[in-house]
């Protein structure tokens, strides 16, 4: 038997927790840097509690206005500080649900920047030091952030995209490219299956690239988010692969 976590990204304004949660076993909260605010991070935890999901912060680049999807230059003290403030709030929010907070997971631009560059996934790292102990780090196989926080003996979980295609060095097919998101329940089905069962990712030019994965994210904004995740919930092979009913 397979056991398989699927991860969404919630809190960001899309209003469909509560379809979502009752179909995933983790979840991303956004504290506060792309969207989120105290409001919306303790209405989203509380349906978490209620569905008993796991919860991680989704830390972002302050940028609001692009959603957290542009990298934007900042110096090192003041992007430690943001990130941190972020984790805190929703740490705040809760602990005063008691609930605890299972893992950290950088948004957007952010995660695609630790994966890529090395000096600024020690400055992530070192942002988060605090959490060392106590939370794992959804990080991308095969990246920067993950081979630094592997040395410096931080809880890692690997994680991979069931709805994004990838480019043969494991980067994610940009978003301005038509082919970057997978919509279709069936693809994101067998897109899923293949890492699975293969241990390797499909790329969009139809090489199969080795990639590890403890946890498969389905984007909370994307038009489908619901669609897939139901019919994920149908066509899993039950013999195979344990999920979340």
């Amino acid at each position: 038997m397979i056991n398989i976590d699927i991860n969404c990204d919630i809190g960001e304004g899309i209003g469909n927790e509560a379809q979502l949660l009752p179909l995933i076993t983790s979840c991303n909260i956004a504290c506060g840097g792309h969207a989120g605010d105290t409001a919306t991070m303790m209405k989203v935890a509380f349906l978490a509690k209620e569905h008993k999901v796991l919860i991680g912060a989704h830390p972002s680049y302050p940028d609001r206005e692009n959603f957290g999807r542009t990298s934007i230059k900042m110096a090192k003290e003041e992007l430690k500080k943001s990130i941190l403030a972020q984790i805190d709030d929703l740490n705040t929010v809760l602990k005063s649900l008691g609930l605890a907070l299972n893992h950290i997971k950088p948004h957007g631009a952010l995660y695609n920047d630790v994966a890529r560059d090395r000096e600024l996934a020690l400055v992530f790292l070192d942002s988060v030091e605090k959490y060392k102990n106590e939370v794992f780090l959804y990080v991308p196989y095969d990246s920067n952030i993950a081979e630094e926080a592997l040395r410096l003996g931080f809880q890692i979980k690997y994680e991979a995209f069931a709805d994004r295609n990838y480019n043969e060095d494991l980067s994610l097919v940009s978003r301005k490219e038509p082919m970057a998101l997978i919509q279709d329940p069936k693809a994101v089905k067998d897109h899923l299956l293949y890492m699975v069962t293969k241990g390797a990712v499909l790329t969009l030019s139809g090489k199969a690239v080795k990639i590890k994965a403890d946890t498969y994210c389905i984007h909370g904004d994307s038009p489908s988010t619901f669609q897939i995740l139901m019919y994920l919930s149908k066509h899993l092979p039950k013999n195979q692969i344990l999920i979340k009913k």
